[in-house]
This record gives C-alpha cells, sequence and structure tokens, in this order.
C-alpha cells in the first residue's frame, strides 16, 4: 500500500462522506452529483485494488496479513456501491445521508487496511 495514495484517498473519503452527509441532512436528494462523489471514492479503491496487486506480485506484503488486507480490500469495494444502489433505489434525503456514510465508512476501513499493511497505527506519531 502507497502511503501517500492512502492518505490521499483516506482524506478525500472522509470529506466526501461528510459533504454527502451534510447535503441529505439538508435535505437533497441523491442526485449526479451525489452519485459521482461515490462513484470517485470507487475508483479511488479499483486503483488501490490495482496497486495493490502490482505490489503483491512484486514480491511486497502486508506485516499482518496479506489476505486479511484484501478482504477489507474487496468488502470496500462493495459498500460504496451498495450505498449507490440504495440511493438509486430509495430517491429521499435519507439515501444521501447513507451513501455520506458508506464513504465514511470507507475512510475508517483505509485505516485499519494500513494498519494490515503497515503493523503501525497512521495517527500516533
Amino acid at each position: 500500500m502507497i502511503e501517500v495514495y492512502f492518505y490521499i484517498l483516506a482524506w478525500y473519503s472522509l470529506g466526501a462522506g461528510l459533504l454527502l452527509v451534510a447535503m441529505g441532512l439538508f435535505g437533497r436528494a441523491p442526485s449526479g452529483f451525489s452519485l459521482a462523489i461515490a462513484a470517485s471514492v470507487q475508483a479511488g479503491l479499483v486503483v488501490q485494488l490495482v496497486v495493490s496487486i502490482v505490489l503483491v506480485i512484486g514480491g511486497q506484503s502486508a506485516v499482518i496479513d496479506t489476505w486479511e488486507f484484501f478482504g477489507y480490500l474487496v468488502v470496500a469495494l462493495l459498500v460504496p456501491l451498495g450505498g449507490a444502489i440504495w440511493a438509486l433505489v430509495e430517491r429521499d434525503r435519507w439515501s444521501t445521508v447513507i451513501m455520506g456514510a458508506s464513504l465514511l465508512v470507507i475512510a475508517v476501513m483505509l485505516v485499519r487496511m494500513d494498519q494490515i499493511w503497515t503493523g503501525v497505527n497512521p495517527f500516533v506519531v
């Protein structure tokens, strides 16, 4: 896992999630804009998957457990997809909140994936 990319994706997921939660709480139903935000996080996770596979093929591995890391990554790929499907099926403001919450879950999962990959808590100095 590339450390700089982890921080970019984690902070982006956190900001995007907070933005969508706020949009939902202010009464905005899901729109193309909110779906594009969720899709951008999804695209970032796909890039993370490809980079991680390349790193593992190149000989690197997670300090704690590589299989657990990829398990988290595969589940993380499903979370924004589930939030987006929910938003498309039920088009009210709470769907936007749920989509935002799914991106907040991604931010937390990214922190855990970094802990698994490096063996260190990224927020402890």
